[in-house]
């Protein structure tokens, strides 16, 4: 029996590539990410998400020190703290790295003079819209802003408010979570705004997925799940089996059981502690409905159910009773490795990806 033309298609495209592919791949991959490698000052355009507990000195070093771009978690730091994390930092690296501060954060202006004073290039707002004090006094101190776009007139205003790069994190990421998909963000935005380099998150496991919103126009990736479990994370190792057992079904977003009581939305693993947390809640609603406790003492008291939670996951290493947070590429997370090499293998992905698109361009003539 003779070959057909879709079997010789097929069998070009599953072959192994070649050397002089690969390099044809590899300057198309450095073309796609040139403007986000460049404005980060890195070798791929490539961030660590900032996660707290995790995103801390060892793994954003290892991170930036791959050739990708480390992000210090401030979370809930002092301003004393996070000036220890950044000088801990740069003794481990000579390499860009950036801090994401909370816009909440009650200290945040002191939080970004540590920052200035201590020579981040970069400076990522997130939990909400930045202030325009915060965005000035940053760039007014040399450093570059980076913020969070969920929407399109958002990364509109944000840009006429000075950013100088916007993140669009869709709803598969681990930890607090819009509602919207990364698939539907990216369409919604990525077509819009060419003013600044755009990067997208949110279940990012694999280069070639990576590869198909650059073409769409991102101009880098950011990752947080697959680098959570890297070698180099100081999370527990039962955080870590954790990741490597599951699949992207169970990474689930907090359950909200009356709109009178809104949870904010988290996703991580489901665990007896989002069994509990479900119980919790009705509880606390049928005391407020018998009149036991007041409707402001009820929300307290499902706000304070997570508190510490993270922590004791991360930290501690209850996987059951604290939370797990982690997005949809955790089914993609197969082994605990060494940043460099899921780096190296997001390259590699990419790269094959973009020879096999060369060859069906080739096959179609």
């Amino acid at each position: 029996m003779g070959w057909t033309m879709s079997d010789v298609i097929e069998r070009d495209l599953t072959a192994l590539p070649t050397e002089s592919e690969k390099e044809r791949a590899r300057k198309r991959l450095q073309h796609l990410c040139q403007r986000g490698a460049d404005f980060l000052g890195t070798q791929y355009a490539i961030l660590g998400g900032a996660m707290s507990w995790v995103s801390e000195r060892h793994l954003v070093s290892a991170i930036s020190n791959a050739g990708g771009f480390g992000v210090i978690a401030c979370g809930a730091m002092e301003p004393d703290r996070l000036a220890e994390e950044i000088a801990a930092t740069r003794a481990l690296t000579d390499k860009p790295f950036g801090v994401n501060l909370i816009t909440m954060h009650p200290q945040l202006s002191e939080l970004v003079d540590v920052c200035l004073q201590a020579g981040v290039g970069h400076i990522v707002l997130a939990g909400g819209i930045p202030p325009g004090a915060a965005i000035k006094a940053a760039k007014d101190g040399g450093a570059k802003v980076v913020a969070f776009a969920p929407a399109l007139v958002l990364a509109k205003r944000l840009i006429k408010m000075g950013v100088d790069a916007l993140v669009i994190e869709g709803a598969e990421a681990g930890g607090h979570v819009g509602p919207v998909s990364l698939t539907v963000l990216a369409q919604e935005i990525l077509p819009h705004i060419d003013q600044v380099p755009v990067f997208v998150a949110g279940g990012l496991g694999r280069g070639d997925a990576l590869v198909s919103y650059l073409e769409l126009g991102a101009s880098g990736g950011q990752l947080g799940t697959r680098f959570a479990a890297a070698a180099e994370s100081i999370a527990h190792e039962k955080f870590k089996k954790a990741f490597v057992r599951a699949n992207a079904r169970d990474a689930i977003t907090s359950v909200q059981l009356d709109e009178r009581f809104p949870v904010i939305p988290v996703r991580g693993l489901a665990n007896e502690g989002s069994s509990r947390f479900v119980a919790h809640q009705a509880d606390v609603i049928s005391r407020f409905q018998s009149g036991a406790i007041s409707r402001e003492e009820a929300q307290l008291e499902i706000e304070h159910f997570w508190a510490g939670a993270l922590r004791r996951a991360v930290i501690e290493g209850d996987v059951e009773n604290g939370s797990v947070m982690a997005g949809q590429s955790v089914g993609m997370v197969k082994a605990v490795q060494p940043v460099a090499d899921i780096i190296a293998d997001l390259v590699d992905q990419a790269v094959l990806a973009l020879v096999r698109q060369q060859r069906r361009m080739d096959a179609d003539g």
